[in-house]
């Protein structure tokens, strides 16, 4: 379980813990807030809780995640592993995030720029035209580029992810 604080102002106008509970998982996704419009608005009390959780930010917002490698499987075909991360990026309305899978069936790209920072493991970051290692506390500033997160480690890599809503390409 990850614990979330969420603050805010009650009635009187002090600043108060609004909620302290857990975060909402959903597969390789923690969710801790999303925001609707820029700039945000406080909002609700909880601002994911009625939402389905997507891949990519809602118009003019941002999410805020932590999300999680695990990793390679030897034994998987790439078939599985295709078959695997379509149903994935199906489970979070992002079909059509895959426009170019060629190099790996986990190939992605969204309409938005992500401020990503890996906390936990070793990950490397695919791309069309190269690959980067990173290690714990290397940051990427994801721009929209087609790319995909391989482990080929022997623990899971745990990230943090801020997406922010950008140009529709």
């Amino acid at each position: 379980m990850t614990r979330r604080i969420v603050t805010g102002n009650n009635d009187e106008g002090k600043s108060s813990v609004v909620s302290d509970d857990a975060a909402f998982e959903f597969g390789p996704l923690t969710e801790f807030w999303a925001t609707e419009s820029a700039p945000a608005s406080y909002g609700s009390d909880d601002e994911i809780a009625d939402r389905q959780v997507k891949l990519e930010p809602p118009e003019n917002g941002t999410i805020f995640r932590f999300f999680h490698v695990e990793p390679e499987d030897p034994s998987l075909s790439r078939d599985e592993i295709e078959e695997r991360t379509a149903t994935g990026f199906a489970a979070v309305g992002a079909e059509h995030c895959r426009p170019n899978t060629t190099r790996d069936p986990r190939m992605h790209t969204t309409s938005s720029v992500d401020y990503i920072v890996l906390l936990k493991g070793e990950v490397t970051l695919l791309l069309d035209e190269g690959e980067v290692d990173l290690k714990p506390f290397d940051v990427v500033i994801q721009r929209g580029t087609n790319h995909a997160w391989i482990n080929k480690g022997t623990e899971t890599a745990e990230l943090v992810g801020i997406l922010v809503d950008a140009e529709k390409r």
